[in-house]
């Protein structure tokens, strides 16, 4: 992940991990810097973090917040050194079998059109109603993928931010389908499988409010 972070943009989308962190090396100027921030960083940890329940050896932590780069590398196989790029809310990896749904909860600001502005918020510390693209049935691959993930063998990962002027999401863990009303959105309620600590919960509740 730090190494995508670093080197997306100077090397080639085909280059190895081991390429990226031989970049990496060559500059001891960084390297030092980073030194210095992780410590710092370590510092201004606000919640307590876990690795995804379930024995996943994707390394992301609910409840910390990552951007859409650092999630892709991370769910990306291990030998990559960059990602692709990323920019709507919706991401299937049919690799890692994982759909990725990231989303803004305050759509008062940014480019957002009345076909975008769809109402995501937390209904609960466990409970998230959602909203898919504006295209998507409930028959089609998409809609049945999501209401059927658990039987056909895929995950559902859950990532909220604020605003758009947050570069990094919130990721929310794993969630299970629970029911859904409608289509071109479908409005999906999603159960948690770890409880939203209090308060992200409320700076949600604030941010829709």
């Amino acid at each position: 992940m730090l190494v995508a972070q670093l080197s997306s943009q100077v090397l080639p989308k085909e280059a190895s991990l081991s390429e990226g962190l031989t970049l990496l090396w060559q500059h001891p100027q960084i390297r030092a810097e980073l030194k210095e921030l992780f410590s710092l960083l370590s510092d201004r940890l606000n919640h307590l973090q876990s690795m995804t329940p379930g024995g996943d050896s994707i390394p992301l932590a609910p409840h910390a917040r990552y951007t859409r780069l650092e999630i892709l590398a991370a769910c990306l196989p291990e030998d990559r050194a960059t990602a692709p790029v990323w920019q709507t809310g919706v991401r299937w990896l049919p690799e890692s079998k994982i759909d990725l749904l990231a989303f803004t909860l305050d759509k008062t600001k940014g480019q957002f059109s009345p076909t975008t502005r769809y109402r995501d918020y937390a209904i609960s510390r466990d409970l998230i109603h959602w909203e898919s693209q504006s295209i998507t049935r409930s028959q089609s691959e998409t809609g049945v993928r999501y209401r059927n993930h658990s039987k056909q063998g895929s995950r559902v990962w859950l990532f909220a931010r604020e605003s758009v002027s947050d570069r990094a999401f919130w990721f929310l863990g794993p969630a299970q389908y629970v029911s859904h009303e409608g289509e071109q959105p479908m409005a999906i309620t999603w159960r948690l499988k770890q409880t939203l600590p209090g308060d992200l919960f409320q700076t949600f509740a604030a941010a829709v409010g």
